[in-house]
């Protein structure tokens, strides 16, 4: 994508263009015209305006006469959805790339309701703070001094109430070769699949979950990555005189031990803590601890593995990047539509996912393309811009390129909808019906 200098130049038709480009990386992997033409227009209407991005409403947006077109592209349309995914992760690479960018992992989740859905059962998710009835979608994002994307997702299937009870599995589409995998286990494995691809990258991190996972940790430093992982209060260090846990070596580091250091800019400008370096009994691993500057007792412990020595401004600001795999889901969820589907079957779960991270990457390199956005001579303190957001841009492409109104599509699609729901509510009744007998 071509650089662009401002907001002005961020017309429906650049925008369009931009997001054929994005779309031409994958174009291939549809073999038929309508199945890829459908797939474009889904996309587009995951960056739309639209309330809710369902199978119903990115029908009804791409001009379509029913939703059973659409549903089909997630359900049973045959093309390369992994193919699909190793073309964002390279488009991603090519515009974002750098040798020092950060994998970050993470998982989020996604409330539903029923026990149909791929992997659904009461589990605790961070998103809602709580143990609620969700899927959990493992994502490998990426960062670097350009921007930050997904790359890579996996859906989580707890063992007990999914992988062993194959007639569930074989409800959902989930087939025989899917065994149970831990959530580390599925950061590994996409990880791996980065590696594999040849995506620049110089350093991993996420949070405690995964840094308290010897396995992962043995993987990374098997290929001679650099880590930044944070790890619980209680993660053992062992050092010259023995092992520790972490938080008990906090307490003994003198005042002169800690340093002031941003490890990066936030919401409400840079986040600023104290931060203790400390040794361990190998040249490759030292433990970091953050420490609150307004609450001295909150703190964050991080195992940090670097083969050769690394500088501790650079140490802080690997661990500050974790955070932004956060603003991904915010932004997936909120920009691209990560969490509006409405799709049960297993493969379903990941075609959505693909299109909806690739419509993600497409903001995410048209942010990047942009040059400074100079203000007018004449600009005042108060007349000044701040930074064109991810958000920002999705924004003007839904109201730039949104389609004229068309009242009899309207209309129909307003026929269509109460039509389905007089049968699903006669449906209801007469299940009811039986039920009451």
């Amino acid at each position: 994508m071509a650089a662009l200098a401002s907001v002005e130049h961020l017309s429906a038709a650049r925008l369009q263009a931009g997001l054929d480009t994005a779309f031409g990386r994958v174009a291939g992997r549809f073999k038929r015209p309508e199945v890829r033409r459908r797939a474009r227009s889904c996309i587009e209407g995951m960056l739309s305006g639209l309330e809710r991005k369902n199978g119903w409403s990115l029908a009804e947006y791409a001009g379509e006469g029913r939703p059973d077109g659409m549903q089909r592209l997630f359900n049973a349309a045959k093309w390369d959805v992994e193919g699909v995914r190793d073309d964002v992760r390279a488009y991603v690479g090519e515009h974002l790339g750098e040798v020092e960018g950060v994998l970050v992992g993470d998982d989020t989740g996604f409330e539903k309701q029923g026990a149909c859905s791929a992997g659904v059962q009461r589990q605790y998710t961070g998103t809602a703070g709580k143990i609620t009835n969700c899927q959990i979608g493992m994502f490998l994002g990426y960062a670097s001094s350009r921007g930050r994307a997904m790359v890579d997702r996996e859906l989580y299937l707890p063992r007990e109430s999914w992988i062993n009870q194959p007639d569930r599995c074989m409800a959902a589409q989930i087939t025989e070769h899917v065994g149970f995998a831990t959530k580390p286990q599925l950061l590994q494995t996409m990880i791996d699949r980065a590696i594999t691809a040849g995506l620049p990258f110089g350093w991993v991190t996420a949070d405690e979950a995964y840094g308290d996972n010897g396995p992962l940790r043995r993987f990374l430093e098997s290929h001679r990555i650099d880590y930044v992982l944070a790890v619980s209060c209680s993660h053992q260090i062992t050092t010259r005189t023995g092992k520790h846990r972490a938080d008990l070596m906090a307490a003994k580091i003198p005042k002169s031990g800690w340093q002031r250091l941003s490890c990066g800019d936030g919401a409400k400008g840079e986040r600023r803590y104290d931060w203790a370096l400390i040794a361990t009994d190998t040249p490759t691993h030292r433990l970091l601890i953050r420490r609150s500057i307004s609450k001295p007792s909150e703190l964050a412990f991080y195992l940090c593995h670097t083969p050769a020595p690394v500088p501790l401004a650079r140490l802080v600001h690997v661990a500050g990047t974790r955070w932004t795999i956060e603003e991904c889901f915010q932004s997936g969820k909120n920009e691209a539509a990560f969490d509006h589907y409405q799709v049960r079957l297993y493969p379903a779960w990941y075609r959505y996912m693909t299109l909806a991270m690739l419509a993600l990457a497409f903001l995410a390199v048209t942010r990047a393309s942009l040059g400074p956005e100079p203000d007018p001579p004449t600009a005042t303190h108060t007349d000044q811009l701040i930074a064109l957001s991810v958000n920002e841009i999705r924004r003007l492409f839904a109201l730039l390129t949104r389609p004229p109104i068309n009242e009899p599509h309207i209309l129909a699609w307003s026929r269509w909808r109460r039509r389905h729901q007089t049968r699903a509510r006669q449906s209801h009744y007469q299940r009811q019906q039986i039920k009451d007998r």
